[in-house]
């Protein structure tokens, strides 16, 4: 059986569809699987054995400039390689209508979540077999439910991330990662608290990296460093380069970012923040993940913008 994933973006949501593959070549040993992804996030279902063809995509650069796309040839040749494989099955893991056009591109039966069950309903439009899946589930055990409703088997056990590129260190000065930065102003830690929690941290001993992506993250990075000579930053590098730094880590402390689903996939002892968002429904996911929600009466909000000025507390979310 050979399927296409449609699965293109965030980081967190791609991560999200791992164990679902994993349970598909489970039941079925000899399953090929392409995956059509954001080309920021290509990286990461290479690392899953059953994927044969990582299909990059480009519609968040595409949509900046769509007649200089048009113009250069670089929709028609994404085209030309989508639709070169005829597929048993298409499967749009996402439910948007943008996954869901990229679905209809594609050869093959177009599978999806039913118009109850997709987060944008119109995307079931572009469907010719359709699903109900529960909402008030985690994504992780709904993705997998989908996987197994179109593939025939039933689902059991633990998710299995089916990450097998990286090798764990057991030495004792193994570090600790502070997964600092994200996209919403609303899923940031204060710098004064990481401050705090870096003098505590290093004042047991223990050393602390610190990666970053762009010059807010680092300039952050950099205050926090400023604590202790056991501090260091993380070279900026690719996915590749902070998933190892990951898995090499004593472990996590992050807000809601998209290197926390990285870190929870690479099985590593992780607390995870969470204020604007709902860490039952997307948070991380594993044996090892410990996860704590803002006690405000918004939270959670889902809005990017906060406006609450009241007070609160932090409290486990599990």
């Amino acid at each position: 059986m050979h399927i296409l994933i449609v699965k293109t973006s965030s980081l967190g949501d791609v991560i999200h569809t791992l164990p679902a593959l994993t349970d598909a070549r489970k039941h079925y040993p000899q399953l090929q699987c392409d995956w059509l992804v954001e080309e920021a996030f290509a990286e990461i279902p290479s690392w899953h054995p059953a994927v044969k063809r990582v299909i990059p995509v480009a519609l968040r650069r595409w949509r900046k400039r769509p007649w200089q796309t048009w113009q250069s040839g670089e929709w028609h040749q994404f085209i030309q390689i989508l639709t070169s494989q005829q597929y048993d099955k298409i499967i749009d893991a996402q439910g948007l209508i943008k996954s869901a056009f990229l679905t209809y591109q594609a050869r093959g039966v177009r599978c999806g979540l039913d118009r109850h069950s997709a987060r944008e309903p119109l995307a079931a439009l572009a469907y010719q077999q359709r699903y109900s899946i529960a909402k008030n589930q985690h994504a992780v055990t709904r993705v997998r439910q989908l996987f197994a409703k179109v593939l025939g088997y039933s689902t059991s056990g633990e998710p299995d991330y089916g990450i097998c590129h990286f090798q764990k260190q057991s030495n004792a000065n193994k570090p600790i990662l502070f997964l600092h930065g994200t996209t919403w102003v609303t899923k940031h830690w204060p710098n004064i608290y990481w401050i705090a929690l870096a003098e505590r941290v290093t004042a047991e001993g223990l050393t602390i990296r610190l990666p970053w992506g762009n010059e807010q993250e680092y300039i952050r990075a950099k205050q926090i460093a400023a604590v202790h000579p056991n501090i260091s930053l993380i070279p900026k590098t690719n996915l590749y380069g902070i998933a190892s730094a990951l898995a090499q880590a004593r472990a996590v402390v992050g807000v809601d970012t998209g290197l926390a689903h990285l870190a929870a996939a690479l099985d590593v002892p992780s607390l995870t923040l969470y204020g604007a968002t709902e860490p039952a429904l997307t948070g991380t996911y594993g044996s090892q993940q410990k996860l704590m929600q803002a006690n405000f009466p918004c939270a959670p909000c889902l809005n990017q913008q906060c406006t609450y000025q009241g007070g609160g507390t932090i409290t486990p979310a599990c």
